[in-house]
């Protein structure tokens, strides 16, 4: 397993991150594997080298967290840990139990150590951007965690690159900790995030890690998974003419290259400017070998160049934002040439 900085930081992360959204219980979602089947992939990504893992608070609502700390911390001493979590998302009815107001984030921070079982996190990342909330009391809130010793870096998800450049600023000015590392969806049928935000994080020194390399598993070449069957965000972001054509693509030049749709998805994603770390999903420990290997792939000039060409442009996914308007394929039409 090859190790890099987060970002301008000293910290050593993996090159893959071991995303847990899959990880908890069926009850919260019907694709999610409950304890018993998650614990012997989470064993397996620490016997392969994986040392950062990422959680957050929403996943089966706290389950997830619970059987992510305790399977690794049965295993692995916590120092040799990178452990992330997140918050935004509404955990209960109480109206306070959501976004980032420095209570919700004093409060959920608190729950997911708790949870967890351990002292301090790694990575806490905001979940998205909050716009009921005046980023000067979540930026606080966030630098006073860093200075307790509950939180150690900063990071961020899923907002467009104005709302993570006014953060950023922000905290700059007001001289308190900041965000190190920006999560972000980026896939083959997904690039609008090298419009800005990537090309903001690669200037600004932010580690950008990417989620979704698969396209909410469109890219798997495992389209009746039960993933895809029962989860809404595949059909929602991915369920228009241009993505199933670069699923095509993707599938092709896995054929020729006897290797697997995904390998080729994640290799794609895992080769782009400026991406530190790719979160992977996965539900079998052999999937997880898989994705392994596909690190070592190197995609020709060419093979580039034909997924290249096959992308559309689209809207920008975010909470704001979550349906994209369904794209018709424009074959001949790259990102670069948006702008022209």
């Amino acid at each position: 397993m090859k190790y890099v900085n987060l970002g301008r930081t000293g910290l050593k992360v993996s090159e893959l991150c071991l995303g847990t959204m899959g990880f908890g219980t069926p009850d919260w979602r019907p694709w999610v594997l409950d304890e018993a089947a998650s614990a012997p992939i989470i064993e397996h990504a620490l016997d392969v080298g994986i040392n950062f893992f990422d959680m957050a608070d929403f996943y089966s609502r706290g389950v997830s967290e619970e059987v992510v700390g305790r399977t690794l911390l049965k295993r692995e001493k916590r120092e040799r840990l990178v452990l992330a979590s997140k918050c935004l998302y509404a955990m209960s009815d109480d109206p306070n139990d959501q976004g980032l107001s420095r209570k919700h984030i004093f409060d959920s921070v608190d729950a997911s150590l708790k949870r967890i079982g351990t002292d301090y996190l790694d990575v806490y990342m905001v979940h998205g951007f909050d716009a009921h909330t005046p980023i000067e009391e979540t930026l606080e809130a966030l630098n006073d965690l860093v200075r307790m010793g509950k939180v150690r870096y900063l990071g961020a998800s899923t907002m467009y690159a104005w709302q993570f450049v006014k953060m950023v600023y922000t905290s700059r000015l007001r001289g308190w900790s900041e965000f190190v590392s920006m999560q972000c969806q980026l896939n083959a049928a997904y690039r609008e995030e090298e419009r800005e935000m990537i090309p903001f994080c690669r200037d600004q020194g932010v580690a950008v890690t990417p989620f979704s390399p698969l396209a909410r598993g469109l890219l798997s070449g495992a389209p009746g998974s039960l993933r895809n069957a029962t989860d809404n965000f595949t059909a929602d972001q991915y369920g228009d003419r241009a993505s199933f054509e670069m699923a095509d693509a993707v599938a092709r030049i896995a054929a020729t290259r006897g290797v697997t749709s995904s390998q080729i998805a994640l290799n794609w994603v895992a080769n782009r400017p400026g991406v530190t770390s790719t979160l992977v999903g996965v539900e079998t420990t052999a999937q997880l070998d898989e994705q392994l290997a596909a690190l070592d792939i190197r995609l020709t000039p060419a093979e580039t160049h034909e997924l290249d060409r096959l992308y559309t442009p689209s809207d920008v996914i975010n909470d704001h934002n979550v349906n994209r308007i369904p794209r018709m394929a424009r074959p001949n039409i790259t990102p670069a040439e948006v702008h022209t």
